[in-house]
């Protein structure tokens, strides 16, 4: 009987443990995500501005936060509507209207020392074959880019750092409210299964006592 008290403290060890480490933090990063419109909706460009060359009518999104990767990255705040954006640009026979999302994210997102500016929309007229980088430099200056043509500061935010890593910490405050289990905290399997283990050790003492009677 001992020997299973034993084996059922040790568990229960364990168990507190697990619980006290919590699930390990992935560092995340600071940068200007790119989107395109998609029927209303926002789709994350498989290729950089630069590169992109949308038609006449399109929507282009930027968004500045706080992620680990494509997967969880913050879309932009307004939802693409090229008519709400670009309606009072009169087309033109040898230019393209491409209507710009610019959002500058929240303060949780920016760098320390950097306020963000507010979300602001564009309609840019440019020539045919211009690529959203074109467009976007057309009515955002300053842009800022790296070695590796990562760009880096839309109208010149944020001042400084391109792409620069966030500790687990910092990109904790970054992220928005959520529940126990997502915080790391102790999610109600384990505080289930360690109740479970402390009845199962408190019965077993309560019959070894019974037993020396």
């Amino acid at each position: 009987m001992r020997t299973r008290i034993l084996a059922l403290v040790l568990t229960l060890g364990a168990a507190l443990t697990l619980l006290g480490a919590g699930p390990a933090q992935a560092a995340g990063y600071r940068y200007w995500s790119f989107w395109l419109s998609s029927g209303g909706t926002w789709t994350y460009a498989t290729e950089g501005p630069a590169t992109a060359r949308p038609a006449d009518g399109s929507v282009n999104g930027f968004r500045f936060s706080v992620s680990e990767d494509s997967g969880d990255s913050a879309q932009p705040r307004r939802a693409p509507d090229f008519k709400a954006i670009c309606g009072g640009t009169p087309p033109k026979a040898d230019a393209k209207r491409i209507a710009l999302v610019i959002d500058s994210g929240t303060r949780a997102d920016a760098p320390s020392g950097d306020t963000p500016p507010a979300l602001r929309v564009a309609c840019a007229q440019v020539r045919r074959d211009a690529t959203s980088a074109e467009a976007l430099a057309s009515v955002a200056k300053p842009l800022r880019y790296n070695s590796q043509a990562l760009l880096c500061a839309i109208a010149g935010y944020p001042k400084s750092g391109c792409g620069d890593q966030v500790s687990a910490t910092e990109q904790k405050r970054s992220a928005p409210a959520s529940s126990d289990a997502e915080e790391g905290g102790p999610s109600l399997g384990i505080v289930a299964g360690i109740a479970a283990i402390l009845a199962l050790g408190g019965a077993a003492v309560w019959q070894s006592r019974r037993r020396k009677r």
